[in-house]
């Protein structure tokens, strides 16, 4: 058998297979989106339960197999526990992760999409930052680390949206989250980024449908 390998990442989706085990899908820092199968996680006495659940960060132990992985172990540095309890950072979050399953791909550098997820939803849990900003923020930053996006909005608008469509698009992922609009400039920054997005990005999220309702 071969020895087990460590990724870092972040479960992104979660599905029953068979009686006991979780499919896993994750996106790793090493491997980009890779399929992982926790084998038992459903019997309630076996280690790999609480960490085989979406939005787990950490290093992850896998065995490598020809279509996929066997979870081994993990040590969680950050469950985002705190999102999970209120309704509406939940619903952003979990349309992070939709976002980055649909950017993720297998064998590619998936270091920085995931760095970006990590720190979009640290910025879910500051309340000086509007959620609607962090969505817009992550939004245009995943297009810009797959490639699809312009160096300017692409219209007419304001120095305010200017500023920050340039920061968002030039600033390390660390950085991202440090900044506030007014009302009328996050309108204008966010029909921005939703033109960009409906011209690149053809997929409707179930996260969003869900967001819309609340």
């Amino acid at each position: 058998m071969k020895d087990a390998i460590q990724v870092m990442g972040m479960v992104l989706k979660v599905s029953s297979c068979g009686e006991a085990d979780r499919r896993l899908v994750l996106l790793t820092r090493e491997r980009g989106k890779i399929t992982v199968f926790a084998r038992g996680a459903k019997r309630p006495k076996s280690p790999l339960m609480g960490v085989s659940r979406t939005f787990a960060f950490g290093t992850f132990r896998l065995f490598e197999g020809r279509d996929a992985y066997s979870l081994e172990g993990a040590q969680i540095s950050n469950y985002f526990e705190e999102i999970a309890q209120d309704m509406e950072a939940a619903c952003y979050g979990s349309y992070f992760l939709e976002l980055a399953d649909y950017y993720g791909r297998e064998n590619l550098d998936g270091s920085q999409l995931l760095k970006l997820l990590y720190q979009s939803l640290r910025a879910l849990l500051k309340p000086a930052i509007p959620n609607r900003l962090v969505r817009r923020i992550m939004e245009l930053r995943a297009m810009v680390i797959n490639g699809e996006y312009w160096e300017s909005p692409g219209r007419t608008v304001s120095d305010g949206t200017s500023y920050a469509w340039e920061y968002v698009v030039t600033s390390p992922i660390e950085t991202l989250y440090r900044f506030t609009l007014k009302e009328e400039v996050l309108e204008e920054f966010s029909g921005c980024v939703e033109a960009h997005m409906a011209r690149h990005v053809n997929q409707r999220f179930h996260s969003l449908d869900v967001l819309e309702t609340i």
